[in-house]
């Protein structure tokens, strides 16, 4: 049964709307106390003040007392490589004791590692993997996550990883937004050959993840030594005349003017953006391209973190995502990720919460159907084991959610 009935919640934290939240609307949670939400069918039927009455039948409804705790919306994730084969460790103890990230990669560590593993690894493989992590990000209430290819860069590896992410959001409660990344880095059967590597994504691989309805949007990883803005450019342009949404990552390990080119291109989203320059901020700011934030990697990297006040500050959108992946941040702690965004990026317990609800929906350009507690949304809902919202970065590192509930479906 998908009708539920959450009654007397201490708080209901509706992150009403539908569409990502600007600079001051995002400190609004619209919260409401002593609220019932009620699900039918699996979408949000009624949300009801103190003392209105039900105007259901309850016999025909799951109920759930909430007293003391607090119901929120699903979290949404939209920015991991959750899919992938192998480990690197050892990567992890080389950069421990001062080898960066990009030497790492230069001796063909980093991406290029995980390439070769997940070639290796069969789709039976990947699927268990990915559904043990999918499992584990679930118990932490995120109930949405984006899931990108780009640790095969050929043309089955790929198209595998994608298939993986299309059967496990087929068999799995959380739902999975498939992202095409196909540039991620430049493998080495195409050395010195990067032209020619965007021109293949474009003529090739483009049309078959379309024909095979593989995935709503593409990335790329726009970055010195990686792609080029002019490359960039050249593969986003290209995607988004095959119907694609388009993504970056941007600004990473050095200024390289992504989040400009973010913005004048109309990305959903521009990635990172440790180094994000002043105009970058301001281009995202005014076009509504979502800041989607990082924090979890730039803890990983011991590397600065991107300027989450300053963005929000100049009206920017401003997401917040985990980055799971098996390199910069094997993590998926929803914890450790208001902690930091509270702590060190000087966000307040309300930002960072619309930051990982309806603007986190609307990097992913789902802000029309999950994200906030709004009548009409898909019923994906969290129980925190607290009073109040405010517990998210104040009970530092611990996992406060306790219950997760998916198209008005129990699944925590």
């Amino acid at each position: 049964m998908n009708n539920l009935i959450i009654h007397n919640a201490t708080q209901v934290v509706t992150c009403s709307g539908s569409a990502g939240k600007r600079g001051k609307e995002m400190s609004d949670l619209q919260v409401m106390e002593n609220g019932t939400v009620i699900v039918t069918e699996g979408f949000i039927s009624h949300i009801l003040k103190q003392d209105e009455p039900v105007p259901v039948n309850k016999r025909d409804y799951n109920l759930i007392d909430a007293s003391g705790k607090t119901l929120l919306p699903g979290f949404v994730d939209p920015h991991t490589h959750f899919v992938f084969g192998g480990y690197r460790e050892e990567e992890f103890s080389w950069r421990m004791r001062g080898d960066s990230y990009m030497e790492i990669m230069r001796r063909g560590g980093g991406i290029l590692n995980t390439t070769r593993a997940t070639r290796d690894a069969t789709e039976e493989e990947l699927m268990a993997s990915g559904r043990r992590r999918l499992d584990a990000m679930l118990r932490l209430g995120i109930t949405t996550v984006e899931g990108k290819s780009g640790y095969g860069l050929d043309k089955e590896t790929e198209l595998k990883q994608l298939r993986v992410m299309r059967q496990l959001n087929e068999s799995h409660p959380v739902d999975i937004v498939s992202t095409y990344m196909g540039a991620h880095a430049l493998p080495t059967e195409w050395k010195g050959r990067k032209d020619a590597f965007i021109a293949f994504q474009i003529e090739e691989m483009f049309p078959l993840v379309v024909q095979q309805k593989l995935a709503e949007a593409v990335d790329i990883f726009c970055e010195k030594g990686v792609f080029s803005i002019e490359q960039s450019r050249r593969y986003l342009q290209a995607a988004r005349e095959q119907g694609f949404q388009l993504k970056m990552h941007a600004d990473e390990i050095v200024p390289l003017a992504g989040a400009e080119l973010a913005a004048e291109l109309g990305c959903l989203s521009a990635d990172h953006l440790l180094q994000a320059s002043n105009k970058g901020i301001r281009a995202l700011a005014e076009t509504g391209t979502v800041a989607t934030l990082l924090p979890l990697t730039a803890f990983s990297l011991r590397e600065k973190y991107a300027r989450a006040r300053e963005m929000i500050d100049a009206g920017c959108v401003v997401a917040l995502a985990t980055d799971l992946n098996p390199g910069s941040a094997f993590t998926a702690s929803v914890p450790l990720l208001f902690a930091l965004a509270c702590i060190y990026m000087k966000m307040t317990p309300e930002e960072a919460v619309t930051a990982l609800t309806i603007n986190s929906a609307a990097a992913l350009g789902c802000a029309d159907r999950i994200g906030s507690i709004d009548i009409g949304k898909q019923g994906d809902l969290l129980l925190l084991q607290f009073p109040s919202y405010k517990f998210l970065p104040y009970h530092v590192g611990m996992n406060i959610v306790e219950r997760v509930i998916k198209k008005g479906k129990i699944v925590i």
